[in-house]
C-alpha cells in the first residue's frame, strides 16, 4: 500500500494525549509513541526500541524522557540514547530512537510522516473550529476497518445520506437526484449542493424562524490532501441569504493506520445554542452514534466485499454521484505518484455525468 508520505495526518485528538501517559497509534503501518514534554509540548517518536524492538509506550517516563522496559535504554525526546546501564554504560552511535515532526492545532496532534522537511504551509486552515464559544465545538474519534479512500468515497458522495441515515438527517429525497457542482483546484476537490425541502433538516429545524415550513438548504465540501474534508451544511428561510444560516462547519479526516484499517476523526462547530453544553454532548455522542452504527458497518462491508483496495480493477459502475469521490481518487493518485516515481497513471475510468 503507497501513502502520501510528505503531508500532514491527525495522530491523536488533542486531549487523548495527557501530561503523564504515553500514548501509541499504528499510522501508515508504522508504530508511534506520542507524550508530552513537561512544559506541555507533545512530541512523537518510532515507538520501538533499537536494540530488541520492543515498544517504547511499554517503558515509563523520566522526565521528558523514555525509559525502555525491556533494557532499560533512554531515550530523549528526540530519539536519542541518554542513557544505557548495562557493562561501561557506553552508547552505541545507532542508538538512535526516528522522531517524527508534531504540532497541535485545531484540537488535533498532526505528524508528518514522509522524509522530507515538515511543511507547515501544506496543513490546511481549519481554524474556525477553534473561533467561539468552547461549548459550540465537539470531537470524536473512531476506529474502522476499511481502507482511508473508501471513507473519503462516503463523505465526498453525500447521496447515500437519505438511504443511510435516519430521520435526522434526512434531505426527503431531494439530493439524489442532483449533481454536485464541482470545483478543482491543483490540491482540492470541492462539491456543492443546494435545495429546498419541507421541513428543514431536524438538526437545525428547531432553531428556525417555521420549524415545519420550507427551509433553502446547502452542503459545501473541500478535500485537501492526504485524506481532510471540510464540510459546511446550513439551511435558511425566508430572504435570508446562506451567510446568515444556521449552520455548522464540519472536519472529516482520516488516517491510515494499515491497508485495511483506519483511524477517524470528527469535528463540528455550530453557530447556533453555542453556550449549551448539555446539548453539545448530545451533539456530538449522536454524530458519533451515527457513523458507528450507520456509515460503518456499510463501508466495512464494502471492504470485505471488494476484497482488495483496487477500487477501479474492479470496474466499478461509475454514476452521476462518483463525480466527487473518483476526482479525489484520482487527483490522491496523482501526487502520490508524483512523490514516489514523477509517473501519473492516466487509466482510471471517467465518471458518467447525468
Amino acid at each position: 500500500m503507497s501513502y502520501l508520505k510528505n503531508a500532514w495526518y491527525v495522530a491523536a485528538l488533542a486531549t487523548e494525549v495527557d501530561a503523564t501517559e504515553l500514548f501509541h497509534r499504528k499510522i501508515l503501518d508504522t508504530s508511534i509513541l506520542i507524550y508530552r514534554k513537561e512544559n506541555g509540548e507533545a512530541v512523537a517518536l518510532h515507538d520501538r526500541c533499537p536494540h530488541r524492538f520492543a515498544p517504547l509506550h511499554m517503558g515509563k517516563r523520566l522526565g521528558d524522557e523514555v525509559v525502555c522496559h525491556y533494557h532499560a535504554l533512554r531515550f530523549d525526546c528526540s530519539g536519542q540514547c541518554t542513557h544505557n546501564p548495562h557493562g561501561q554504560g557506553h552508547i552505541p552511535k545507532a542508538a538512535q530512537v526516528k522522531s517524527f515532526p508534531l504540532v497541535e492545532r485545531f484540537g488535533f496532534l498532526w505528524i508528518w510522516m514522509g522524509e522530507e522537511a515538515a511543511d507547515l504551509d501544506m496543513l490546511p486552515d481549519f481554524g474556525e473550529l477553534t473561533t467561539g464559544h468552547p461549548n459550540g465545538v465537539g470531537y470524536t474519534y473512531m476506529h474502522m476497518n476499511a481502507n482511508y479512500e473508501l471513507i473519503i468515497d462516503n463523505v465526498m458522495d453525500l447521496s447515500h445520506i437519505d438511504h443511510v441515515h435516519g430521520e435526522i438527517i434526512t434531505t426527503r429525497g431531494q439530493l439524489s437526484p442532483q449533481v454536485p457542482q464541482i470545483k478543482e483546484k491543483e490540491k482540492a476537490i470541492s462539491a456543492r449542493w443546494e435545495w429546498k425541502q419541507t421541513p428543514a433538516m431536524m438538526i437545525f429545524a428547531n432553531f428556525l424562524p417555521q420549524p415545519q415550513e420550507e427551509a433553502r438548504h446547502y452542503f459545501d465540501i473541500t478535500w485537501t490532501p492526504p485524506a481532510n474534508i471540510q464540510l459546511s451544511v446550513g439551511a435558511v428561510q425566508g430572504d435570508k441569504t446562506f451567510d446568515e444560516c444556521i449552520g455548522q462547519y464540519d472536519l472529516h479526516t482520516t488516517t491510515p493506520e494499515t491497508e485495511n484499517s483506519t483511524h477517524y476523526y470528527f469535528a463540528t462547530r455550530r453557530n447556533h445554542n453555542v453556550e449549551d453544553a448539555e446539548y453539545n454532548e448530545m451533539k456530538i455522542k449522536a454524530m458519533h452514534e451515527a457513523f458507528i452504527t450507520e456509515d460503518g458497518p456499510i463501508i466495512q462491508a464494502v471492504q470485505d466485499e471488494m476484497g482488495t483496495n483496487d477500487f477501479f480493477g474492479l470496474n466499478p459502475v461509475l454514476m452521476s454521484n462518483d463525480v466527487a469521490p473518483v476526482k479525489v481518487r484520482r487527483l490522491l493518485k496523482k501526487l502520490i505518484d508524483e512523490e514516489s516515481s514523477g509517473q501519473v497513471d492516466t487509466k482510471i475510468p471517467r465518471v458518467i455525468n447525468g
